[in-house]
């Protein structure tokens, strides 16, 4: 909720932030302000079906380890074995757990302003980049990109 002082008193603003996947790779992110909550969140939710993008897992969990410098946010995501379960915070386990993600670690150490976290996070799930990727890009084979 957002208040604005006006010269008849206090106007109120919703400010909302949705997370929509599909649990296989497939996550979006949006943004809405309305006068209404449900005005708010519907805004939030087109916003989110038109920004969704891919991030590659392996077996249920991030590829490798990121550290993340986004705003005042300082986020570390880190891939976990299996049995781990999701271990993060409000905004970054919603992502997780619309993106499919059984198992990470993560910390936030910085900023804990959730619009800035989720941002943060779509920023470094961006960055991600999977083995196959990677030797492709070496004009490697994946045999030789692990020895």
């Amino acid at each position: 909720r957002v208040s604005k002082a006006t010269t008849g008193g206090r106007s109120m603003r919703f400010n909302s932030v949705v997370v929509v996947g599909d649990g296989k790779g497939h996550v979006g992110l949006g943004f809405g302000k309305a006068n209404e909550v449900a005005s708010a969140v519907n805004k939030a939710r087109e916003n989110a079906k038109k920004s969704i993008f891919k991030v590659s897992l392996i077996n249920g969990t991030i590829p490798h380890k990121i550290d993340i410098k986004y705003s005042s946010v300082r986020l570390m995501l880190k891939p976990a074995s299996p049995g781990t379960g999701v271990i993060a915070g409000g905004p970054v386990r919603a992502i997780m757990e619309q993106l499919g993600v059984a198992n990470i670690l993560s910390k936030n150490t910085g900023s804990t302003n959730a619009i800035n976290v989720v941002k943060a996070v779509a920023y470094g799930l961006k960055t991600l980049r999977d083995p196959l990727t990677v030797a492709r890009q070496r004009g490697i084979t994946l045999k030789e990109l692990f020895n």
